[in-house]
Formats: structure tokens, sequence, C-alpha cells
């Protein structure tokens, strides 16, 4: 069941990217010969008008196959991807990610509505000698108010704790359905965050307790948060991006591939429909990032060259456009493969593998 949902998101991603493409070709009047869910050998086809729909045996992508859309195919007639203006191509190149952030748009806003999934302000864990268990805070405690501002989930507990330039916090505390006030100490620590910088922050020694619930908006509530959440990923991703390129963030320790996003797919499943939708929103957005990237074979490499012709006034040769198209295949190619083999390492699967043959 799970390798079933990770299919389905995985398809989803891809149709939603393809028909972008797809959909502006076909507005434009470029001829599309087949729209394609997956790689190698067809499962199964069919053709409407001009176009074949097919299925393949490998799930892991997609293409729409557009009349001269290279070079060697290319005849001169006016249905074909080459015959269009630079500004005409760059549209059918764009609207692919377009349609990945207009999907990540529509999951948030459902997510939201229906109910976003947050872990509660319930106390999992303690560490020893910090200031919560000092002042007497226990493991199950639900802490619902700190300096007399309610609160309901772990995100809004560590907000609370994380920007107070206070030396103590009064904390108030639901244990065994009574309300139960603490003054707790903020100890100052400087840790690496997600981008690998160091900062100074806030620290009461608490853990999250494995307990999610759902908090639900209105209309216009989830639809701000919906934006606010796709302008976010793509400040966070572009800026870690930046980090890896510059070596201030690992690359081996920030991306994953299809195991990772198996297993994650995997996780949100068994937690319910709205985390799954979740997932999905939040790949979708991030599949639109990635194909904005300017490398070769990527929609941003493609946008990139389009930018250059406009430029120029005239196409780019045959000859380098064999080139940049090696170079990419080659580029991709290796980056798939290093990113298999670092989901191995990471989720422990290639010391199994390994051990089989010891």
């Amino acid at each position: 069941m799970s390798l079933l949902i990770f299919i389905l998101v995985l398809s989803i991603l891809i149709i939603v990217h393809e028909f972008g493409h797809f959909i502006i070709a076909k507005r434009i009047g470029v001829k599309v010969e087949r729209f394609a869910l997956g790689f190698g050998p067809k499962i199964a086809s069919f053709k409407r008008k001009e176009t074949e729909y097919a299925i393949c045996l490998v799930p892991l992508g997609g293409y729409v196959k557009m009349a001269g859309d290279n070079f060697e195919e290319f005849k001169g007639k006016p249905n074909e991807y080459l015959s269009r203006t630079p500004l005409e191509r760059s549209r059918i190149v764009f609207f692919g990610p377009v349609l990945n952030y207009v999907l990540g748009f529509v999951c948030f806003f459902f997510v939201f509505l229906l109910g976003f999934p947050q872990l509660t302000s319930k106390v999992g864990g303690l560490i020893k000698d910090y200031p919560a268990s000092i002042a007497g805070i226990k493991v199950g405690d639900e802490i619902i108010a700190i300096d007399a501002k309610k609160i309901k989930t772990w995100d809004e507990l560590q907000a609370n704790i994380r920007r107070s330039r206070k030396e103590s916090l009064e904390m108030i505390v639901l244990r065994d359905k009574k309300e139960l006030p603490f003054i707790v100490n903020l100890r100052r620590e400087k840790i690496k965050n997600i981008f690998g910088q160091e900062e100074t922050i806030n620290l009461v020694g608490i853990k999250s307790k494995d307990e999610i619930i759902y908090i639900k908006y209105g209309i216009i509530k989830s639809l701000n948060l919906a934006f606010s959440k796709i302008v976010e990923i793509t400040f966070i991703t572009f800026k870690a991006l930046f980090r890896m390129v510059t070596g201030a963030m690992s690359f081996r320790d920030s991306v994953t591939g299809p195991l990772g996003i198996f297993y994650i797919t995997q996780k949100a499943a068994h937690m319910g429909f709205n985390s799954l939708l979740h997932v999905v929103a939040v790949l979708s957005t991030s599949l639109g990032i990635f194909n904005l990237l300017p490398l070769p074979l990527l929609d941003g490499g493609h946008l990139f060259l389009l930018g250059f012709e406009k430029i120029k006034g005239r196409p780019i040769g045959k000859k380098v456009d064999e080139i940049i198209t090696r170079v990419g295949f080659s580029l991709i190619i290796f980056l798939a493969l290093f990113v298999f083999y670092n989901d191995l390492a990471r989720f422990g699967i290639l010391d199994k593998i390994l051990k089989l043959f010891k």
C-alpha cells in the first residue's frame, strides 16, 4: 500500500508538471505527439486526435514530446516547437513549474482549511539539568500558556521560548486536569540552524511528544497561509541551494531522492490524508523550484538558453545543443546516482546489503 501511495503521489506531481507544458503548447499551436508518464517500455497507451497518451514501465518521471523539438526532426513547419518564437517556447517551458506551484498552493489551502497537522504542546521528554526539569516540569505535562499567552501547538511553544528577551518565563502546565504555574529560566546556547549557520537561541530542555492535533482555519486565512507557505518554502530552498553551492552547507545531508520521498510519503500516509496532502504540497512546490534551476535538461536550463537566443537574435547551433544535452544528461545521471546512493546509506539499506556479502 505504501508503494502504491508513493507511485500515486509521484504520478500526480509528474502529470501536473507535464500538463503545464502540454496545455500551453496546444494553445500556442504546437503539435504534441506524445504525453508520457514514466520512462522505458510502454505498458499501456491510446491515441486521441494527434497525441498519444502512454504509461511507461519506470514511474520516475515523464515527458511531453512535441513535433520538431530537436534539430534532427525539425522541418520548419509552423506547428513545430522550434518554429515558435523564443517567448512562445519560454511560455511552454515555464508553465510546467508554474502548475507545480499551483498544485502546491491548492494542496496547502486544503490542508489549512481541513486541518493542518501539528505537534501538541505536550512534553515528551526532558533533558537532565536543563531549566524545565530543574523547575519541576514532568514528562506528560501539557504547556497551555507562556507569560499569560495561550498556546496549543509545539510550534507556538518553540516560538514563544526562542523569541523571548527575558531571563525567565512563566509557564502554565496542565497536569492531571490541574493548571500549575512554573517559573522556568532560559538557557542560551549557540547551535547550527538548518543552513549550517551558528545562532544563539533560548532553550529550556524539553522534547516534543509524538502527538498530532489538527488546526483548522477559515477560507481567507487558509488562502493567506497557503501563499505564505509557498513563499517560505521558495525562500528557504533557494537560500539552502546557495549555501550548498558555496560549500557553507552539506549537499549530502540536505538532499533526498526517490527512496527518501518513499519513506516520507509512507510516514505521512500513516498519519492521515491531511498529512499526506501536506507532503504533496511541499513536494510539488519543491519540484517546481528544482525545475527552475538553470541546469541543462531542466526547464530552468531551457529558459536560460531561450533568453540567450532572444538577446543574440538567433538560436544556438546544432553542435552546441548536442554538447549541452550530453553534458546535462551526464550531470543528471551523476546527481541521480549520488542521491540514490546517499539515500541507501542514510536509511541503513546499504549496511544491510553489505552484510549479505560478509
